[in-house]
């Protein structure tokens, strides 16, 4: 397989631009996690190699954790194998096109644009007469996560669902000024947050999805009332002005991933909350300005000027009001009239996103990632259990389920000598980079396991719990879920080219490379496979990059045989068990960001191959991949440095002369008699 030559001299990661308004430049900042938490190498040691062995054995026997998941698929054979179910598509070749380009014999069709209607009286979108009123009806700005909720058997009629994670002002306005927004276009971004919930139909023989009225149909902005849950909910942490109960929360923001419950529900993460919350060098109180320092919130004025139209945004006016974001939300799409929740037992961070696992005895169990270089991953497991069905009760039952439990970070350890571990991506003796870890407890209910700390303030000051406690900085944990078939959970770790720069920490068995750029897959198992037990054994299943490079790694697969792949963001299940990849920044390769399809069992282990591109300063979102659709959210079109809505760099997806709009995408693929599988 031979691949497009990799562009020298491309930014070596995501668009400037994209960084100031997605996550207010933290890629330019320090990272927020300045803790001295142990190392691998602190854990074990300087020791020698028997010496290391040792200590790793003790470490493993001391959590009850076993060494290692079951052994990996042996190197493919000479020549490549059958492609298994799911994956028999010609890949798409990696490029800078400004188009999404799909397998041969596949098609594709718009679902839904930024601005297109999605409540009764919104009008035609007009780029250059935009209002607040009328973009509280229409479809948000930025979309990540989606899904889909099917409302009959056939899945011709389903809800789509999406976060609009952050908007892109230059973007969207001719002539903006980053020094001057006006209040209207304030107010429209307010309004372009949030999510969207839209009834889409489809005809038996297409996979083109279709928004229709409906009475599900709804947007949630900035000012859609949401209720407080869980142990912080009232804690005078939460209280403002506005609402001195502590209770009643306007809106969401930042909404990165997130996840479909067994229930029913929608759960979505805040994320990059801290860059919109201006004057922070206001606070004078060390342990408080500490604290919002670890959240990255700090500075004057921020980029797009809020803390002007609302006192809110204001840490100076409303010193509270950024503790009241930085939760999972979950949404009941089934009941248009339900408010949405918050739910503080999941902790306070930068949310990537919350999925569940149901436990053989009812309880359930989340896990979540706190994406920014040097974080932790977590995980949450229930004091109830779980209602079967479908009914508005076991429903409104189940949306409790994450309000009462207990909160635990991960520590992680690797079973190779320290010295093997360089930095360079190589392989250790053993032939993959793995080893075992524990769940270390922060907080259940009103109970504090963090010396020093109230339960309330482990909720509502997470990142200071977990540094406490000692767990792992792992290179930005994204998006995180377990298999459906074999419970194993997968976790997309994005990059972190801070790690080993002078006082950073260098490089970890669950982290080897330093200036990581590509990022890597994490693979992790229970110990006997059950979802309530608190060690685990992981391995890393890829490790990201050029294949022509030697610090990348496909689970054994020969490497002459995969796609390139950079930066992977989020990551979804077939049918098949078959992992799904979309990735963020893939820029640091020279190409467009992308879909990938990779499986995790047999002779096919770790040959990751490239479904689909996304056009040219995208990046790819949200994939969902069923049994004869897939699709995707295709997030900040055109946004590159240099560009903005007076000189577009895109013209996706409507072409000609117009501006790139967000816009989510469904592929299919025409058969015999009707749609044919994907992958088929």
């Amino acid at each position: 397989m031979k691949f497009l030559p990799l562009l020298a001299g491309h930014s070596p990661s995501r668009a400037s631009v994209t960084c100031t308004y997605r996550c207010g430049d933290a890629c330019f900042h320090d990272a927020p996690n300045t803790s001295d938490n142990p190392t691998f190498a602190d854990v074990l040691g300087a020791v020698s190699r028997r010496g290391a062995l040792k200590a790793t054995a003790v470490v493993a026997l001391a959590a009850g954790t076993p060494l290692a998941l079951a052994a990996p698929a042996s190197a493919a054979p000479a020549g490549r194998p059958k492609p298994p179910p799911g994956t028999d598509y010609e890949r798409v070749q990696p490029n800078t096109l400004d188009a999404v380009v799909v397998p041969e014999g596949y098609e594709q069709g718009i679902v839904i644009r930024w601005g297109d209607a999605v409540l009764p009286g919104a009008p035609e979108f007009d780029f250059d007469h935009q209002t607040a009123e009328a973009q509280a009806k229409q479809f948000g700005y930025n979309c990540d996560f989606a899904a889909l909720l099917p409302l009959d058997h056939w899945g011709l009629s389903s809800l789509l669902v999406t976060n609009h994670e952050y908007t892109s002002e230059e973007f969207m306005f001719r002539g903006y000024d980053r020094d001057n927004p006006t209040e209207e276009q304030v107010k429209i971004a307010w309004a372009a947050h949030g999510l969207t919930v839209v009834q889409v139909t489809r005809g038996r023989d297409t996979g083109h999805l279709r928004p229709k009225m409906s009475r599900y149909n709804r947007r949630i902005t900035l000012h859609t009332p949401f209720k407080v849950t869980g142990p912080a909910a009232g804690s005078d942490l939460l209280k403002t002005a506005a609402d001195p109960t502590g209770t009643v929360v306007l809106g969401t923001m930042n909404n990165c991933a997130g996840g479909v419950t067994p229930w029913g529900t929608i759960l979505s993460g805040e994320e990059n909350i801290n860059q919109y919350f201006g004057n922070a060098e206001t606070v004078t109180d060390p342990v408080k300005r500490k604290r919002y320092a670890r959240y990255g919130i700090k500075g004057t004025a921020t980029t797009r000027k809020w803390e002007r139209f609302d006192a809110r945004w204001d840490i100076a006016r409303e010193p509270n009001e950024a503790h009241r974001f930085g939760w999972v939300i979950e949404l009941d799409p089934n009941d248009p009239d339900s408010t949405p929740v918050k739910h503080t037992h999941l902790g306070r961070f930068k949310h990537e996103t919350a999925n569940i696992r149901v436990a053989k005895d009812g309880r359930v169990v989340a896990y979540s990632g706190d994406d920014e270089r040097f974080e932790y991953i977590y995980k949450f497991i229930s004091k109830g259990r779980m209602k079967p069905g479908n009914s508005a009760h076991a429903r409104r039952h189940n949306m409790t389920l994450l309000d009462d439990g207990t909160l635990y970070v991960g520590r992680f350890t690797g079973d190779s000598p320290v010295s093997e571990i360089d930095g360079t991506g190589k392989l250790p003796s053993d032939g993959e980079f793995d080893g075992g870890g524990e769940w270390i407890p922060l907080a259940s209910g009103n109970k504090s396991f963090v010396d020093g700390m109230t339960a309330e303030e482990v909720y509502v000051f997470t990142r200071e719990a977990a540094d406490k406690v000692g767990a792992t900085k792992m290179d930005r944990p994204e998006d995180i879920q377990a298999h459906p078939y074999t419970g194993r959970i997968y976790c997309a770790l994005s990059n972190n080219v801070e790690r080993g720069n002078p006082g950073k920490e260098g490089a970890t068995e669950p982290n080897p490379r330093l200036n990581n750029k590509h990022g890597q897959v994490l693979e992790l198992e229970e110990r006997r496979g059950d979802a309530l037990a608190l060690t685990f054994s992981w391995r890393l299943f890829l490790v990201c990059g050029d294949p022509a490079s030697p610090d990348t790694y496909f689970a054994g697969f020969p490497k002459d045989q995969v796609s390139p792949i950079s930066s992977p963001d989020n990551v979804a299940f077939d049918r098949h068990g078959n992992l799904w990849i979309s990735t963020d920044s893939a820029g640091a390769l020279g190409i467009n960001d992308g879909l990938y399809s990779v499986p995790l069992e047999g002779r096919n282990r770790g040959e990751l191959k490239l479904f689909l591109t996304v056009p040219r300063g995208a990046e790819t979102c949200g994939p969902i991949v069923e049994r004869k659709i897939v699709t995707v959210c295709v997030q900040h079109p055109g946004e590159v440095d240099g560009a903005n809505a007076d000189k577009p760099a895109s013209h996706w997806p409507d072409g000609g002369e117009t501006q790139p709009r967000p816009s989510v995408v469904a592929v299919w693929k025409p058969g015999r008699h009707g749609l044919a599988d994907i992958g088929s």
